[in-house]
């Protein structure tokens, strides 16, 4: 059994429940990458994270780095706090924004 889902939604819309840890992140990563690959605007909901570490912090700080060389946006919702506080403490808040490369410009109304 595995310690987390990653539900594909559709539209790219995913959710990731369960733990987010040293023992599941690279199980994690390796899944997402199919899932991934066909969408160039994704939006994960992490508000099923049970238990989470700096593990976490990086596999979504990868997500980003990823995005950001492939040309797509990433989103997240219901982002942990024990990621935010560790995100703070690391002084790399601000990159977990760094994934939302058109917000604002996809959600204008168009002229």
């Amino acid at each position: 059994m595995s310690d987390f889902t990653l539900k594909d939604l559709g539209d790219g819309r995913f959710s990731l429940s369960g733990r987010m840890t040293f023992d599941t992140a690279g199980d994690i990563l390796q899944k997402s990458e199919d899932l991934f690959e066909p969408h160039t605007l994704l939006e994960i909901d992490l508000s099923g994270i049970t238990h989470t570490d700096s593990a976490g912090l990086a596999l979504l700080l990868e997500w980003i780095t990823w995005a950001n060389h492939t040309v797509r946006e990433i989103r997240f919702e219901g982002m942990p706090e024990k990621i935010n506080a560790i995100a703070r403490t690391t002084e790399v808040e601000s990159l977990l924004s760094r994934g939302e490369r058109w917000v604002g410009f996809i959600d204008a109304p168009a002229e």
